[in-house]
C-alpha cells in the first residue's frame, strides 16, 4: 500500500448523463479535506497581500477563496491559522478559478509547521 499516492476514480460523464465503465485516476498526490469555516490564510504574492478563507486543504497545497487574480507559477507566502497553531509555507500558484479563488502547491515548509499541518489534516480525516 502506497501512503503517498492516492488514486481515487471518478466516472467519466457522457452527454446523456450515463456513466462510462472507464475511470480516470485523480491526479492528486495527497488527499484533501474541507477545513472548518474559521480557517483563514494570510498570503503575500509580490506586493499583493490578502486574507482568504481556505476551501480545501491537503499536505501538498490548498485552495484559497479570493477574487484576487494571481498569475500562474507565481510565488506566494502563506500563513495558515489552524486550530492546532499557525503554519507558514511558501507555495506556487498552480490553478485559477476566476471570481472563485486560486489553487496553490506547497514548495517549502519548516518541519515543525509540516507536522502541525499533518496533525490537523489527520484529525479532520478522522472526524
Amino acid at each position: 500500500m502506497n501512503l503517498y499516492w492516492t488514486e481515487t476514480y471518478r466516472p467519466a460523464k457522457m452527454t446523456g448523463g450515463e456513466n462510462l465503465a472507464m475511470f480516470a485516476p485523480e491526479q492528486r498526490r495527497y488527499p484533501r479535506v474541507k477545513p472548518p469555516k474559521t480557517v483563514v490564510a494570510a498570503w503575500q504574492a509580490g506586493t499583493r497581500r490578502g486574507v482568504s478563507f481556505v476551501e480545501s486543504l491537503g499536505v501538498g497545497g490548498l485552495f484559497l477563496r479570493t477574487k484576487e487574480v494571481l498569475p500562474l507559477r507565481c510565488l506566494v507566502q502563506i500563513l495558515l491559522d489552524l486550530p492546532v497553531g499557525q503554519v507558514r509555507a511558501r507555495a506556487i500558484v498552480r490553478g485559477l478559478r476566476e471570481n472563485r479563488g486560486v489553487a496553490v502547491q506547497f514548495i517549502a515548509m519548516d518541519p515543525t509547521d509540516r507536522a502541525r499541518l499533518f496533525l490537523q489534516i489527520k484529525s479532520l480525516l478522522a472526524a
